[in-house]
Order: C-alpha cells, then structure tokens, then sequence
C-alpha cells in the first residue's frame, strides 16, 4: 500500500501526458533516467493507474489489467529544473498535466485513485465481448448453427458458467 503521509520535503503527485498505450513503456523509461541522471532523492514513485477486470470473450474468461487513466502516469516527486527537465523529456512523456506550470494533483484525488486501484483488485469489473444489439452464432446445444441476436446480458450467468467450465 502507498502511504500518502506528506514527510514535509516538497514533494507532490503530478501528472503525466503520455501516448496513450505507452503508459507502461514510459514508466520503464522513466524510472531508468532517474537512476542513470541520479534523482532518486527527488523523483519518488511512479503509478500507472489500473485495475483488474474480468474479460469474457468466446465463453473463456481471463484476468485482464485495464489502465483507469489510458494516457496519463503518475509521478510522485519534488519539482525544480533538474526533475522537471528528466520527466519531461522522457521518451512517450509528452507534457505534464497543468497551464504552463506543473499543477500538482490534490492529495485527496491521488487517495481516490489508489482506492480504486486496490478496491478494483479484491473485485474484479466483468466485461463481456459483446453488446445488446449485436448478432450472435449460438454454438452449441439445440439451437446449434441458429443465429441470434443479444437482448439481455446476464453477468451472474456468465461468470457461474464459466467458473463450471474452467
């Protein structure tokens, strides 16, 4: 768990523009410059916000991680010219949050974000790949080869049914 407890040195949550999917990929790249540029001590933590989240595609069910925030990394650190021009020139950053000035994210907003993060783990969101409305090929049992059409999505279903499957 990531403490939040302000330790008085300057430091703030900010965040970061990135191109979107590359999230993970900036927070290597950026954590490698803050060791060979020798800013650990101002450049604290790194958070690519996600959650887990239950995908259903075809009956089988896998664990996916869906990004919270898709093109945006937090970054814990204490601002001045030196991390400034680190972060901002880290491959795929292409700005900070903020006017011209970085605008540091208010703690309570970095608190709900990492709230969501752990709460989505415990429970993981279902997603099913496919929608009301769209047409289906049923696969099996007495209506095998009939085509229909998607009019309810039952979550509760899907999950016992694959859970009986696995």
């Amino acid at each position: 768990e990531i403490a939040l407890l302000d330790p008085g040195d300057g430091r703030n949550w900010y965040v970061l523009n990135t191109y979107s999917g590359h999230e993970t990929r900036v927070e290597k790249n950026l954590d490698r410059r803050i060791k060979s540029m020798d800013v650990a001590n101002k450049i604290f933590r790194i958070i690519v916000p996600t959650e887990e989240e239950l995908e259903i595609r075809g009956g089988q069910r896998r664990q996916v991680q869906r990004k919270l925030l898709p093109g945006y990394v937090l970054v814990e650190m204490i601002l001045d010219d030196d991390t400034w021009y680190v972060v901002r020139n880290t491959p795929g950053v292409t700005g900070f949050v903020g006017t011209e000035h970085p605008v540091p994210l208010p703690a309570h907003e970095v608190k709900s974000i990492l709230k969501q993060m752990k709460t989505g783990s415990a429970e993981p969101r279902i997603r099913v790949g496919f929608e009301i409305g769209d047409s289906v090929r049923v696969t099996e049992g007495p209506f095998d080869e009939f085509m229909g059409e998607v009019d309810e999505i039952n979550l509760v279903a899907s999950v016992s049914e694959t859970h009986n499957r696995a």
